[in-house]
């Protein structure tokens, strides 16, 4: 990736199950104040999940910012300090009750008529609850398929709602299914192998935006991603799955947004993003991101086992990462770097045909062990 899209970090140590990277020069951040938005909150020696475990808190708590690094948030809490992933925080936020969103813009809100109280059920794997009805929003909680919700008002696309543990936000109203009943939420996503699955593969970058560049050959790093996603998309293919690709060609450049609007639109099972790393560091190997850890963690472990199992660079385990195309993405979604061309004799290897076709196998047999096939 680009260093003005990617962050710089020093490889952690691999652990028996993964490694996660540790990131270098954090960004200093104003103090600040936030709240837990998740039901229990680890707080982190470290930016890494790797690192011990110091505190636990609650949904509610009240906390103080210091300092942010990549996605992880430095916190205060009565004389305890440590790191918290930075989307399980309400920052602006105290107190121990969510308040409602307000509008910003001018469409009138439609309550919910008195007496008559709506309800609904995600129908998403992850469904992202926001301060505002709209996507440049921040992010409140993250609801899994089946949560049954209230309705409390209606704008254009978008609904507030009411969990039962008193979560209030705004969700699209394209993943709610109204009425009294729960839809099924069979487990059918996640078994069966690939056939019939919904693969959404992004080859990153694109068009004027090349990626990083090779140190010693100049490699362009998005014509390796797209050549390594045509070959995924082949077998992929080959094995009953529907392949999306949100570019074709290394003409194109599609958005950021469009990418996840692709991927979204389509009810993906799967959305893979595959790019090419780069470090002012002499590192070496794959890496593999995640952001949620209830949508993205176990697609991330699934795909990261296949890569450690020998396609010719070693695995550097998977890593949480605060990335557009995983970030605002609703469907289970990954970024993998499969080597790194600031390090001549990483470029020198994933520039062959071989090592691609083996880390495209990789990839294609992550997915199928991921959908139990």
């Amino acid at each position: 990736m680009k260093r003005t899209s990617k962050t710089a970090f020093l490889l952690g140590a691999l652990t028996v199950c993964f490694a996660v990277a540790a990131f270098t020069e954090p960004a200093q951040a104003a103090q600040a104040q936030a709240k837990v938005v998740a039901t229990s909150l680890n707080v982190r020696s470290e930016p890494a999940l790797q690192s011990s475990v110091v505190a636990t808190l609650k949904y509610g708590t009240s906390v103080t910012i210091s300092d942010e690094s990549h996605g992880w948030v430095k916190i205060n809490y009565q004389g305890t300090s440590g790191w918290v992933a930075g989307y399980y925080l309400q920052k602006g936020a105290a107190g121990t009750a969510s308040s409602p969103a307000k509008s910003s813009g001018t469409s009138a809100q439609a309550p919910a008529a008195a007496g008559s109280k709506k309800t609904g059920f995600v129908t998403a794997d992850a469904l992202r609850m926001r301060k505002g009805p709209g996507l440049t929003h921040d992010i409140l909680h993250v609801l899994s398929a089946g949560t049954q919700v209230e309705i409390v008002n209606r704008q254009a696309d978008w609904l507030q709602a009411r969990t039962a543990d008193g979560k209030t936000g705004w969700v699209s109203s394209s993943y709610i299914q109204e009425g009294k009943s729960s839809p099924a939420t069979s487990k059918s996503n996640k078994s069966g192998g690939l056939r019939g699955k919904v693969i959404v593969l992004d080859p990153g970058h694109g068009g004027s935006d090349v990626g990083t560049l090779g140190t010693k050959w100049n490699t362009e790093e998005k014509t390796l991603n797209q050549k390594t996603t045509a070959l995924l998309a082949s077998k992929l293919r080959q094995r009953g799955a529907q392949v999306i690709l949100t570019r074709t060609s290394d003409a194109e450049k599609p958005s950021l947004s469009q990418r996840v609007a692709i991927s979204e639109a389509r009810g993906a099972d799967a959305f893979v993003s595959i790019h090419y790393n780069s470090s002012t560091k002499p590192n070496s190997g794959t890496l593999t991101f995640f952001y949620a850890q209830n949508k993205d963690y176990d697609l991330a472990r699934s795909i990261e086992s296949r890569l450690a199992s020998g396609i010719g660079l070693k695995s550097n385990g998977i890593s949480y990462g605060d990335y557009h195309v995983l970030r605002e993405n609703d469907r289970p979604s990954v970024l993998v770097e499969l080597g790194f061309l600031s390090n001549p004799k990483d470029e020198a290897l994933v520039r062959t045909s071989s090592y691609q076709e083996k880390a495209a196998q990789a990839i294609a047999d992550g997915l199928a062990d991921y959908f139990g096939g």
